[in-house]
Parts: C-alpha cells; sequence; structure tokens
C-alpha cells in the first residue's frame, strides 16, 4: 500500500512538473535579464517546500518532547534531511538569478544572509545527528536544535517584508505584493505542489533507510553484548 501511494506520488509529480514547466517555458521574456526571471518558478517553490518540512520537522519535535517515542525523532530527522536540500536549492538558485539580474553572485544582503544563516543551521542539525550516536540523547537535543531552528524560518519568512534591500520586494498576492501579472503567479504553486509530492517521496525513503539502519544497529549491538 505504502508503495502504492509513493509510485502514484511519483505520478503526480512527473506529470505536473512536465506541465508546468512546459506553461512557464512559454511565458513572456523580459527585456531585461533575458528571462531570467523565469528561475523564481524554482526560486520560490524550493522555499515553500523547505519551510514546510522545517515546520513539520518541528511538530514532530516538539511530539517527541512530549511523548519521549523515538518513530517522532526519525521522521524529523528524515524529513528535516529532505527540507535541507530544497533550502540549498532556493539558496543557489537565488545566486543564479542575482548573477544576471545584480552582476553578482552574492551580496551580503539582510534577506540573503538570513537564508544561509538558517541553511547553515540546519546543516548543523545534520552534524549533531551523525554526531551522537545514543538515540535518546541525540532525539533531545535534535528536538531543541529543530524548534530554534524553526525560528531562523520564521525571520527569513518576515525579513522579505521587514527589510527593503537589493533582494525583490514580496509579489505574490498571498503576501500582500503587487502580484505577478495576469497567468504569471499560478505556475508557481503548481511548482510547489510537485515539489511538495518529491519532498514527500524523498523524505519516504530516507525514513526506511534510517529503520534499516536502526535495525541493523540493534542486531550489531545484540551481537557484541553476546
Amino acid at each position: 500500500m505504502r508503495q502504492n501511494i509513493l509510485f502514484l506520488m511519483a505520478a503526480v509529480f512527473t506529470g505536473i512538473l512536465v506541465w508546468n514547466m512546459n506553461t512557464v517555458y512559454g511565458l513572456p521574456q523580459q527585456v531585461q535579464n533575458v528571462g531570467a526571471y523565469k528561475i523564481i518558478y524554482l526560486h520560490v517553490p524550493a522555499a515553500f517546500t523547505a519551510f514546510t518540512g522545517f515546520f513539520a520537522a518541528m511538530v514532530a519535535s516538539l511530539i517527541y518532547l512530549g511523548t519521549s517515542k523515538l518513530k517522532y525523532d526519525a521522521f524529523a530527522g528524515g524529513v528535516t534531511e529532505v527540507a535541507l536540500v530544497f533550502a540549498t536549492a532556493n539558496l543557489l538558485s537565488g545566486m543564479i538569478w542575482a548573477r544576471y539580474a545584480w552582476g553578482i553572485w552574492w551580496t551580503w544582503d539582510a534577506r540573503l544572509t538570513s537564508m544561509l544563516v538558517c541553511v547553515l543551521m540546519y546543516y548543523g542539525y545534520v552534524m549533531l545527528r551523525q554526531a551522537i550516536t545514543e538515540p535518546t540523547q541525540r532525539a533531545r537535543l535534535s528536538a531543541v536544535m529543530s524548534i530554534f531552528g524553526m525560528a531562523g524560518v520564521a525571520f527569513v519568512y518576515q525579513s522579505i517584508a521587514w527589510y527593503r534591500t537589493q533582494h525583490p520586494s514580496p509579489v505574490l498576492g498571498f503576501r500582500e505584493g503587487g502580484g505577478m501579472g495576469p497567468g504569471l503567479e499560478a505556475p508557481m504553486y503548481w511548482n510547489f505542489l510537485a515539489m511538495l509530492c518529491l519532498a514527500v517521496i524523498l523524505a519516504s525513503v530516507r525514513m526506511r533507510q534510517a529503520q534499516f539502519a536502526t535495525e541493523i544497529d540493534s542486531l550489531r549491538r545484540m551481537a557484541h553484548n553476546h
């Protein structure tokens, strides 16, 4: 049943992505940047997917702290790793856009820097989980770090509205932006749905791997004790 659901989500992801990328390809070019603005259809959905994953991980971490059940810690760890991939994609795609729009790959803009700090914080989360072998201690410290990390995510999300810098101001309708024009905004949400399906697939596979690793480690410990 689980495998069938994953196959279905993979089909949905592929179908939406192919259809939507064809739509994006047909959007009009800008006079400046020669269509470089189209990278926003990767940049923004990647951020939405990452933030959704980080939020889900924080919720699972809170549940773990309340129940001490390691399955919630495993869920938080797997989802965070996948969300981090999308957060990194967001950061890299933004750098590519900046190269075309501003002529530079990076600037210490408050919005960009806050995202970089957020990404580094979650890389620290992953390193922490790899450094601690005792499951309960790892789960407890990871949960605390996930909660603090979500505060960084909230700051990044609001920084677009708080700071007036080189980074473009909010343009999406739900963020009280000026809008993107007829037919330009909807493909972004379709891409978000496609990326969310991909994230669920990757997180499921990653948690399955973690489960196998835990079982192998348990067998190794039993063999060592005997």
